[in-house]
């Protein structure tokens, strides 16, 4: 890829898009591409269609997705379902009728079934099946990523997948009703230390076990699938190495000062048991993540003081 390619960045207001935006830009590439929603809905498969036409872009990299917690899942279950596939559909499709070589559909580890062995193999994708509460999203990645292996082994063309692993960093979502556990927990660990230090509640029972991947970390793997031909269609995106929700909430905790009780709500669920990855496919191939959890969750804390 030349500085000046063309490209795309679908979803470029969000924490992942906007992430990726920041690494190409600073890698130097001049020639991207960012729609808000209000002024391309990617859920109208004919909006789509012809912004990719009139842009034809020489790589897109679909970062748009409607995305949430444990809560939110549960609650919303056709929208996570219906929206996530029109919007990645919509952009597939017209990217494969546009003739645009190159594609990266950005997915979540949540594809792989519930019990799977550890850690998880992209060879596992299908095997068993699904974490209940986010199987809507997760049958919907599962039908992009398929969808992008379709096209490559019936087209010849480079369009690729990267699931990565829990996510988090700047433009996070901090929302409680909405979020995911690790900005959950920072907003709340800093309204209660606000709160003379009142007791926060968590759910679940704090034993699952998770990974954690700073967002500039994946936008670093995307760099990489965009300055490079990869030679399998599906890669894990992790740091291989995971903690217990327990131990997130007192790192979390000490990272904001807090001084006041943890309560378990074990009336609430837990979700998956533990959902480590296998990134080696991708790390054998030359990316590799650099920032450490600690440091991560105290940039992220940063942002959250500067933007809330």
């Amino acid at each position: 890829m030349h500085k000046d390619s063309k490209i795309y960045i679908a979803g470029h207001r969000g924490m992942v898009g906007s992430a990726v935006w920041r690494v190409l830009e600073a890698k130097g590439y001049t020639h991207l591409i960012g729609k808000t929603s209000k002024d391309l809905d990617l859920r109208n498969q004919q909006s789509v269609i012809n912004f990719i036409k009139s842009e034809k872009p020489d790589i897109i990299i679909d970062a748009a997705a409607r995305v949430g917690g444990i809560l939110a899942n549960n609650d919303n279950p056709y929208p996570f379902l219906m929206e996530n596939l029109q919007i990645q559909n919509n952009l597939i499709d017209a990217a494969h009728k546009v003739e645009i070589q190159k594609f990266i559909f950005l997915g979540s580890s949540c594809i792989y079934p519930k019990f799977a062995a550890q850690p998880l193999k992209e060879e596992y994708l299908l095997t068993d099946s699904l974490e209940p509460t986010n199987q809507w999203y997760a049958i919907a990645k599962i039908a992009g990523v398929k969808a992008c292996e379709a096209i490559r082994e019936q087209y010849g063309k480079d369009f690729v997948s990267l699931m990565p692993t829990n996510l988090y960093g700047p433009n996070d979502n901090f929302d409680l009703k909405s979020s995911h556990v690790l900005p959950a927990m920072l907003r709340k660990f800093h309204e209660a230390k606000g709160n003379s230090n009142s007791p926060v509640e968590l759910w679940g029972s704090g034993t699952p076990m998770r990974e954690f991947l700073h967002v500039d970390d994946l936008a670093q793997a995307v760099l990489f699938a965009v300055e490079n031909v990869l030679p399998e269609y599906l890669y894990n995106v992790g740091t291989g190495t995971d903690i217990t929700i327990n131990v997130l909430a007192e790192t979390i905790q000490n990272i904001v000062g807090h001084k006041g009780d943890i309560i378990w709500d074990s009336t609430k669920p837990d979700g998956t048991p533990r959902k480590l990855m296998d990134s080696s496919k991708l790390r054998s191939l030359g990316w590799e993540p650099k920032i450490a959890l600690e440091k991560g969750i105290k940039d992220t804390y940063r942002w959250f003081l500067g933007n809330h």
